[in-house]
């Protein structure tokens, strides 16, 4: 990986970083299931108008609906919850949950794809990372139903995602990466408008400047660049490469949420992060062979 690619990576998982907290800005002025239907129905327009202009071929190949349909539900599903629980809890929490997705993606693989298995060095990173969740609920505030609940659904989602990361894995590389985004936004788009319908009680509150914001970073930024960028990344570089950096993504997120939402950054909450990071790090980042100086000459 040359170091131009590693810096764009780190550029994504920046912005990525900060989706958790657009959202969160953003269900100050429209319902949960509105923003989604307003993100996903214009990133879906974006990307087809790219496809269009850039003469990308729509049509799938013989058999890949069934795949796309398997990851589009698991798609529509572990949202749902994901918005529903961020609106339940605190960014800054919500947040650090989303990144024990590395570690659920590690015991996944272990069992579903074969040659992935969990080695001494992935266990310590897992034990780590774990750690970091039990200092996630050690603070007072979790005592409000409402954040236990959020959190709850935060963590289902993350488990969710993993799971269908490790089955788009196994079948990524007969797919163009847009395809992948693009028919599971249009699959989506039905569900969040009739859970905006039964669940939303307005589909505008007050949209505040930073609200409407806050929606078009989701929208161009993180759902139509973003998740394009990162599935072409997955498909050239593979899950491993790409993960050793998603460390920067709960940083970028806590650190914002303190200073955007003005939500308490408790000092368990950065035992908690130092705790994934470390555990991120320990699993993905793995030293480079040392080649010997002076290597031994075989005797002849």
């Amino acid at each position: 990986m040359h170091f131009g690619t590693a810096v764009y990576i780190m550029l994504l998982c920046t912005l990525f970083g900060a989706n958790a907290v657009a959202i969160k800005v953003a269900f100050e002025g429209f319902g949960v299931f509105s923003a989604a239907v307003i993100r996903f129905g214009m990133a879906a327009g974006v990307i087809a108008l790219w496809a269009f202009l850039s003469g990308r071929s729509f049509k799938l190949k013989q058999g890949q609906w069934r795949y796309l349909l398997v990851y589009s539900v698991l798609f529509t599903v572990q949202l749902s919850f994901f918005f529903v629980g961020l609106n339940r809890t605190y960014a800054s929490r919500g947040t650090l949950l989303v990144n024990l997705l590395p570690f659920f993606i590690l015991i996944l693989a272990h069992y579903f794809i074969p040659g992935d298995r969990i080695t001494r060095r992935n266990l310590i990173g897992l034990i780590l990372g774990f750690s970091g969740v039990v200092f996630v609920f050690a603070g007072k505030e979790t005592l409000s139903s409402d954040i236990r609940s959020g959190d709850g659904l935060v963590l289902l989602a993350t488990l969710i995602w993993a799971a269908n990361t490790v089955f788009i894995k196994r079948v990524i590389n007969a797919f163009k990466p847009f395809h992948i985004v693009f028919y599971s936004m249009l699959f989506s788009l039905p569900f969040f408008m009739l859970e905006a319908y039964w669940f939303d009680d307005a589909f505008l509150t007050a949209p505040s400047l930073r609200a409407v914001i806050a929606l078009g970073y989701q929208t161009f930024v993180t759902a139509s660049f973003g998740f394009i960028a990162w599935n072409n990344l997955l498909k050239t570089y593979g899950a491993v490469a790409l993960h050793a950096f998603v460390f920067i993504m709960p940083l970028v997120g806590v650190i914002l949420s303190g200073y955007l939402l003005q939500e308490p950054l408790y000092p368990n909450l950065w035992l908690a992060l130092t705790l994934i990071v470390a555990g991120i790090l320990v699993v993905h980042f793995k030293p480079p062979e040392r080649l010997a100086v002076f290597p031994l000459r075989r005797h002849m």
